[in-house]
């Protein structure tokens, strides 16, 4: 509505004037007027009706899996890269829970007896770059760990070195894997070199180097002598080794196939997806490496989790606690989530809470170690191994 005063004249009689007198007059707002519109904007929608929009927006659900299936990733993803980093690091991120950057930032001095401190993070920057952060939403924390877990994370602590990055200067729990960048271009003897001066073939070479004890002794000599005589380094050695896992790296090219059996499609060179090849003896397979490594396979990997990312392991572990019945308020503790309802201000965390979930933890692991032994009492993954003639003894 608008209200505007109108100033009116009368007439009066002859015998004087008379005053003028203000009228209000009151007229309807049309939207034609200026700066008028004919709705409130501090009205509240109403959340009624389907919203389209939102839910086709929406990603697809993550996948999860069980123990058996962490398990058997973390060995996969393991004999992959060819050492033990890859097995802990995936056990310690599915029995956690603990986000990428958070296990890619984990520093030794914050693994302790029975626990994991959560200070740090390693936030890879567009361009490549690792920045050392405080954890999302300064989610600082404790996260209990089973006795298995914590003898796991010290053995392998114990068991590789402690020298400290050159980017932070500090000591890291996990290693990045392959070369930094700029490190690809090899000074020396290469490996095909020491092949043609040992006359034999360059995956007999690499045969020796990763698995001496599948070459016939003679031959050996032939390609030991050849190293020594051209001053061959492996490029593992001569160049220096990514200080920290790349998130895209690792879930391309060592998460991935783990859980799918294939390898992703390459853009340059041009390649297809093709299945990770693999040597069956021993169980469950050796990924085979180098000239003609789809020939010379014989066996490939069925997939065990297909869908499943690094981050699904977070939501593996929140989906396994919620089936053992674990309490809200120490869920939210082990996430580094934050709960404002009121009765998460009314719950407390009891120690006999903490150990309940350590001992179910325990017994879903001892029960992945139970099935897996079944498929095979041994495994060429040195961490895995030990724990499953441990067991057997």
């Amino acid at each position: 509505m608008i209200f505007e005063w109108v100033a009116t004249s009368r007439s009066r009689s002859s015998s004087g004037s008379r005053p003028r007198s203000a009228t209000l007059n009151v007229t309807a707002a049309t939207p034609h007027h200026e700066g008028l519109r004919d709705s409130n904007p501090a009205t509240k929608r109403r959340g009624r009706g389907k919203r389209v929009g939102r839910s086709r927006n929406r990603g697809p659900e993550k996948v999860v899996t069980d123990a058996l299936g962490i398990l058997l990733t973390a060995e996969r993803a393991s004999l992959l890269s060819g050492r033990d980093d890859e097995f802990v690091a995936v056990a310690l991120k599915g029995y956690t829970g603990m986000r990428w950057g958070e296990i890619v930032g984990l520093e030794r001095k914050f693994v302790r007896p029975a626990s994991v401190r959560v200070e740090w993070q390693l936030y890879e920057l567009d361009s490549g770059e690792f920045e050392r952060c405080p954890p999302k939403d300064d989610s600082y924390r404790t996260i209990d760990t089973p006795k298995w877990l914590s003898g796991l994370v010290a053995s392998h602590i114990a068991r590789t070195e402690s020298t400290p990055c050159s980017c932070h200067e500090h000591a890291y729990v996990f290693r990045g894997h392959g070369p930094a960048s700029g490190t690809a271009r090899h000074v020396g003897a290469k490996l095909v070199d020491v092949a043609r001066r040992a006359d034999v073939s360059p995956a007999t070479v690499s045969n020796v180097l990763n698995r001496p004890g599948t070459v016939a002794e003679r031959t050996r000599t032939r390609v030991e002598t050849a190293i020594a005589e051209l001053g061959y380094v492996r490029a593992g050695q001569s160049a220096e080794t990514a200080a920290h896992w790349r998130r895209t790296g690792f879930a391309t090219w060592l998460f991935q196939p783990a859980t799918t059996g294939w390898y992703p499609k390459k853009a340059r060179p041009p390649q297809v997806a093709r299945p990770v090849p693999v040597m069956a003896d021993p169980w469950p397979g050796v990924p085979a490496r180098g000239r003609n490594a789809s020939g010379r396979a014989d066996a490939c990997w069925l997939p065990t989790a297909r869908g499943l990312t690094p981050h699904g392991l977070r939501h593996s572990h929140k989906t396994v606690m919620e089936e053992l019945g674990t309490p809200p308020k120490l869920m939210d503790e082990r996430l580094g989530h934050q709960d404002g309802s009121v009765q998460a201000r009314y719950s407390h965390i009891t120690a006999r809470m903490r150990n309940r979930l350590m001992d179910e933890l325990t017994e879903q692991w001892e029960e992945s170690l139970a099935e897996r032994s079944a498929m095979h009492p041994r495994s060429p993954v040195r961490a895995l191994d030990a724990l499953l003639r441990a067991r057997q003894e």
